[in-house]
């Protein structure tokens, strides 16, 4: 009989502990799918603030452009936008396309007279001074690009057309006879630029720069201070104000006018 009693208290302190076991399991279980649930609704409100402050920062892009100043204002609910605009000009070196890559055998323009929407005025001042372009990073000399900077001087009526080349390769330099590129270290808006080419401009009207090879970063700078080259525009969204996106867009200016440079001007 005490043996029987004994048989029946072990398997009742047996079920006790599977019984325990099981809601420790099941407790667990429970515990990591609310987790779980949780993150992906945390997740998901993030996502959609990000995406509303993201479409904050662009209307604020567009207002900036439309207003051509400083704007700041609410676009939905909880949702806000401030935007700046920045100038691009100087003596300072600075980059040329809004800090952006430059394709290969994609020129951009350099401004040396300022840029206006009426034609009387656009070629007014032509520059002079020393005009130095920047490029290339450290992956090597035959890695980077080479330079064609092509200068339209004098007056738009006799326009003069000046290309200068320079290719830090010097393989590729015993086929093209392009000059060297003079090496030297510069920072410009935290990228580092490891070529410099300097040329002097009598009366210059617009600088052309196209990087040959490959795609590069290209900064510049004058002797005498270079016209405003376009707007740098940043705007930053907020939504519940916490989660922020930014946007920066570069706004240059259009080519230049065929009536007075044809584009077949610049071709080889």
């Amino acid at each position: 009989m005490r043996r029987l009693l004994n048989i029946l208290v072990n398997q009742k302190g047996q079920a006790l502990l599977i019984i325990v076991l099981v809601m420790v399991v099941a407790l667990t279980v429970g515990l990591s799918v609310a987790s779980r649930t949780i993150t992906n609704l945390r997740n998901t409100r993030e996502q959609v603030s990000s995406q509303k402050a993201l479409s904050a920062a662009e209307a604020g892009v567009e207002q900036a452009i439309k207003n051509s100043a400083n704007v700041a204002g609410s676009f939905t609910g909880n949702t806000t936008y401030t935007t700046t605009i920045g100038q691009v000009l100087g003596t300072s070196p600075f980059l040329l396309n809004g800090g952006n890559l430059v394709p290969k055998n994609d020129a951009i323009y350099a401004w040396v007279t300022p840029y206006s929407t009426n034609s009387a005025n656009l070629w007014q001042n032509p520059w002079s001074g020393d005009l130095t372009i920047y490029w290339g990073n450290s992956s090597g000399d035959c890695n980077n690009a080479a330079i064609e900077i092509s200068v339209i001087s004098g007056n738009e009526a006799a326009p003069v057309l000046t290309r200068y080349t320079s290719d830090p390769c010097s393989t590729r330099r015993g086929s093209n006879n392009f000059s060297s590129a003079t090496t030297s270290s510069t920072t410009i808006s935290g990228i580092r630029l490891y070529y410099r080419r300097t040329i002097t401009i009598s009366n210059g009207l617009l600088v052309r720069v196209n990087p040959i090879y490959s795609s590069a970063f290209i900064g510049a700078s004058g002797s005498v201070a270079l016209p405003q080259q376009g707007n740098v525009i940043t705007s930053v969204g907020t939504s519940d104000n916490t989660i922020q996106r930014k946007v920066t867009v570069f706004q240059g200016y259009p080519e230049i006018p065929a009536e007075f440079f044809p584009y077949t001007l610049f071709s080889p």
